[in-house]
């Protein structure tokens, strides 16, 4: 944002919308076809069957992940698009009501009465349900609910993800997966850890000891199921 043309700010409010998506994306899809691949090794399964149960892994968690943040976002979308809808009909019918509900909402900000009654007048002069959805419901331009972004972000970012892993399994030999893939998923999940604590402003060993901490958690989980079911069926 630029102010009198001599102040420029960036804010990482900003980025919330996408680096959750992405963070999320990217951590679930190392985390799940890792944790797969661990515990598909620990049943005594071959190279290529470990390889075919990973791919499976990366398409399923991907179409997953778009079609749960599709149903999600577009359920949101939903609900503001009723919202809109109600608000507009209302400042069609008692724009008088509407304009003193604005005003006592700035009140509770800590503006006087007056002031907070030229602002609203003001303010639903130029663009009253925009003020409205701004202040009254809490939708803004940059939080609007966007499905179909929502569910290619996640899914690209979980493919992304998924593919570490994957890759691991083919540069090393079958005795090796394990311990190549749960290794190599700790450092990728410490890197996307830094990576988004960086881009969110937050700490970084806080954000690469959260993920690296589940992670490891979720492939140990799955190594021991796996171990456990290979003895049975053996």
């Amino acid at each position: 944002m630029t102010i009198f043309g001599r102040h420029s700010e960036s804010h990482r409010a900003e980025r919330i919308g996408w680096l959750r998506a992405a963070v999320l994306g990217a951590n679930d899809g190392i985390v799940s076809t890792a944790s797969l691949i661990v515990g598909v090794a620990a049943a005594k399964s071959d190279k290529t069957e470990i390889v075919i149960s990973g791919v499976a892994g990366l398409v399923a968690g991907a179409l997953s992940m778009a079609a749960g943040e599709y149903v999600s976002v577009s359920s949101q979308s939903d609900t503001e698009k009723a919202d809109l809808a109600r608000e507009r009909h209302e400042l069609a019918t008692d724009p008088e009501f509407e304009t003193e509900e604005l005003a006592q909402i700035y009140v509770a900000r800590g503006l006087d009465l007056k002031l907070a009654r030229e602002v609203a007048v003001q303010l639903m002069e130029k663009d009253a349900l925009k003020s409205h959805a701004r202040d009254e419901l809490q939708i803004t331009e940059m939080g609007t609910a966007r499905p179909v972004q929502a569910a290619i972000a996640s899914a690209s970012t979980f493919s992304v993800g998924a593919v570490l892993p994957l890759l691991v399994v083919f540069l090393v030999t079958p005795e090796k997966v394990i311990p190549s893939v749960s290794v190599s998923s700790i450092g990728f999940l410490i890197l996307l850890g830094i990576v988004s604590a960086r881009a969110g402003g937050a700490s970084i060993l806080k954000g690469a000891t959260r993920v690296c901490f589940w992670g490891a958690f979720a492939m140990a989980a799955t190594a021991l199921i796996g171990k456990l079911f290979g003895t049975v069926v053996q």
